[in-house]
């Protein structure tokens, strides 16, 4: 394959795939709407016509499949219900994972699996698919020798060594009589049978095998050659019309009967070995000059808008001409207002900079939520519930790694919901109900954060029930169970191991690795709350930065070192003051408005060589990690100031509570803080 055109055909079959798994679900609901049908159509035309280009014959037959099943429900012909969704739903699955297997470096696909395509071809020809396929099964021709266990041999037990060793033997004595007369292949003279090939040795045994092919009697039998439409130029593009009519020929080929074959002319292409074991597969020499490339990473890259890159191109040329404005101020004596002035313009420009370079970061969150169309449809069938999904918001922009990072928690979220929120319909109408339950995922900006929040009108949650269980499982005693408020109980379900469900399901458990979920959000430097009404339904909001590139952080300071804390967990500020603290079980807390918070000293953390023997006059910063408090003990303040994360190096990379680095303004490098792993350090 040529890599530069391959990766051009990747971009494009990627953004195809993600507009089919919405479109296929909405046809669902819209089944005769034609710009629909076409769209569809159209995708699996557009895939099947660049893997066509590239000869990735696994994609061209399903595309080709798939496109032959909409050109009949265009005209018609079939009917898109759930049970030829379902077979769609499934070919596109097999088109997804094939453009996936590209991404990830795969040059060679795997066969189709043949029921899919014998399904495929059924819904073709207007048939009910099981019954089509079933007698398309039962039809065909098995050319397998049997062979017959020893005598005393129990079929379904254990078998001797010698006892295989005699079937091995009758298996061999069977093949070699239905291949007396086929044509075997030389090996080159000087080549080792049992040692490597070279490229051009398997070049020759490759067209010593086409020859006894094209000398065998079952060769002439079929015709198997495709013939150009008159007037095409072989060496040039070909239109789809022309290559719908080369496919079409290819069919006829195909499906026309070939004569039959006398018993004394054994076809080798047409007589499969018998199956007492599956041998290994043995694979031909790879070409070297064309290895497999690298695994391309499709998150490295993002399409940008050319509108965003000439703003940014007119934005470098403003800074083009401060920097000589600057150049020209310092080559002789000028006034603080000149300078000013300069500085100022300066400032202003790169602040648009910034500002451009990030929206070209930005991806709308529709590339998350086009999935979940999908989801709610595949789980809802599976479960006997009907369930609406509406999402708002998906214009919305967003940094493209919170995008990739955000999309595991929310499907876990949303299967949620449609697991073990929305109840059944005949629950749901006895309860007044409409049987149609809605699950609601919406998405909007709120200054420099990004809310998401999952909403479902299901059965909500029961805080006794929670608190009932917490106590159960031994996570707190009875008083201290009862003392928590509804919201606390809600968030019990985000605690490791902590589910109401009685079993646990192969789809989710509402709590079943919910505290994964929060551990993932507070890594995004995000929070997560839980809002619930018994009978009437669950709703949970996810608040995380608009990026992870540039970080507005609170500068502070032991002596000559400084540190960043991420601004958006930052809820307050105040003086350390001995008086106002105590120790509970060797933890120092503090009593802020009604509630203890625990207290970490990070002088003992980060100058362990200098420690302190009071910490009057230091400041508390309390901030907040996932949907918990802590009181972080500094010796300054420094103020705020936006920075850009940088990596650690190789040495750092893996070092608890660390999150990056950056340059302050002064030209000192600051460390920026990862609160969870902080926290960490001290319990």
């Amino acid at each position: 394959m040529d890599e530069e055109i391959l990766q051009d055909f990747l971009v494009e079959a990627s953004d195809l795939v993600d507009q089919l798994n919405e479109q296929l679900v909405d046809l669902e609901n819209s089944p005769t709407d034609s710009d629909l049908l076409n769209a569809v159509f159209r995708g699996f035309h557009t895939i099947k016509g660049g893997a066509g280009f590239l000869a990735i014959t696994p994609l061209i037959e399903v595309c080709h499949r798939a496109e032959n099943v909409f050109d009949k429900i265009r005209n018609g012909d079939v009917e898109y219900d759930a049970a030829v969704a379902d077979v769609i739903l499934r070919a596109f699955d097999v088109i997804s994972d094939s453009i996936e297997q590209l991404n990830d470096g795969a040059r060679e696909l795997p066969e189709n699996d043949p029921l899919l395509l014998n399904e495929l071809d059924a819904l073709t020809k207007g048939q009910v698919v099981e019954g089509a396929v079933k007698e398309s099964l039962s039809t065909e021709k098995t050319n397998e020798p049997i062979l017959e266990l020893p005598e005393g041999v129990d079929p379904d037990g254990e078998i001797s060594d010698e006892e295989f060793e005699a079937l091995l033997n009758q298996r061999d004595g069977k093949m070699a009589s239905r291949s007396e007369d086929t044509p075997a292949l030389t090996l080159p003279e000087g080549v080792d049978p049992d040692g490597d090939m070279s490229d051009e040795e398997f070049e020759a045994l490759l067209e010593q095998r086409d020859t006894l092919k094209a000398a065998s009697p079952s060769a002439d039998s079929t015709p198997s050659t495709l013939t150009l439409p008159e007037g095409v130029d072989p060496d040039g593009d070909m239109s789809d019309e022309e290559f719908e009519a080369l496919l079409q020929q290819r069919d006829a080929l195909k499906s026309s009967p070939p004569p039959a074959v006398k018993e004394t002319e054994p076809d080798v292409e047409k007589t499969p070995p018998p199956v007492v074991s599956k041998p290994a597969k043995k694979t031909a020499p790879a070409n070297k000059s064309t290895k497999p490339a690298a695994k391309n990473t499709p998150e490295s890259t993002v399409r940008v808008d050319t509108k965003r890159l000439d703003e940014i191109m007119n934005l470098v040329g403003e800074l083009v001409l401060v920097r000589n404005r600057l150049l020209t101020l310092r080559g002789k004596e000028s006034s603080r207002e000149d300078i000013s002035n300069a500085v100022a313009n300066l400032d202003h420009v790169t602040t648009d900079l910034q500002a451009s370079v990030l929206k070209t970061r930005m991806q709308p969150v529709k590339k998350v939520f086009g999935r979940f169309p999908r989801v709610v449809r595949d789980l809802a069938r599976k479960l006997g519930k009907d369930i609406n999904l509406e999402l708002e918001g998906e214009e919305t922009d967003l940094d493209k790694n919170l995008v990739e990072a955000l999309a595991d928690p929310l499907v876990h979220l949303v299967r949620n919901s449609v697991d073990h929120g929305v109840e059944m319909p005949d629950v749901r109408a006895a309860a007044g109900k409409p049987k149609v339950g809605t699950v609601l995922l919406a998405a909007k900006q709120e200054g420099d954060h990004i809310l998401l929040s999952i909403t479902d009108d299901g059965k909500g949650m029961d805080p006794d029930v929670l608190r009932q269980k917490a106590v159960e499982k031994g996570m707190m005693d009875e008083v201290a169970a009862s003392q928590l408020d509804d919201q606390s109980a809600f968030e019990l379900i985000l605690s490791a191991g902590f589910s109401t469900a009685d079993q646990i399901s192969d789809i989710s458990g509402r709590g079943v690795g919910m505290d994964v979920v929060k551990s993932m959000i507070t890594k995004l430097n995000g929070s997560i709350e839980i809002h619930s009404v018994l009978g009437e339904g669950t709703q949970i909001n996810i608040k995380v930065p608009l990026t992870l590139a540039i970080l507005p952080t609170l500068m502070v300071g032991f002596d000559e070192d400084s540190y960043a804390i991420p601004l958006t967990s930052v809820q307050e500020i105040f003086d350390f003051n001995p008086e106002q603290t105590n120790k509970i079980d060797g933890q120092v807390m503090v009593r802020l408005r009604e509630e203890s918070i625990p207290l970490y000293f990070l002088n003992e953390w980060l100058a362990p060589n200098n420690p302190k023997e009071s910490y009057k006059g230091d400041k508390v910063v309390i901030v907040s990690v996932g949907n918990q408090r802590a009181g972080l003990v500094v010796s300054q303040v420094n103020g705020q100031e936006e920075v850009v994360i940088k990596p650690l190096g190789v040495m750092l990379k893996n070092a608890t509570g660390y999150a990056g680095a950056t340059i302050t303004g002064n030209g000192s490098i600051a460390l920026i803080l990862d609160l969870p792993g902080v926290v960490s350090r001290f319990q």
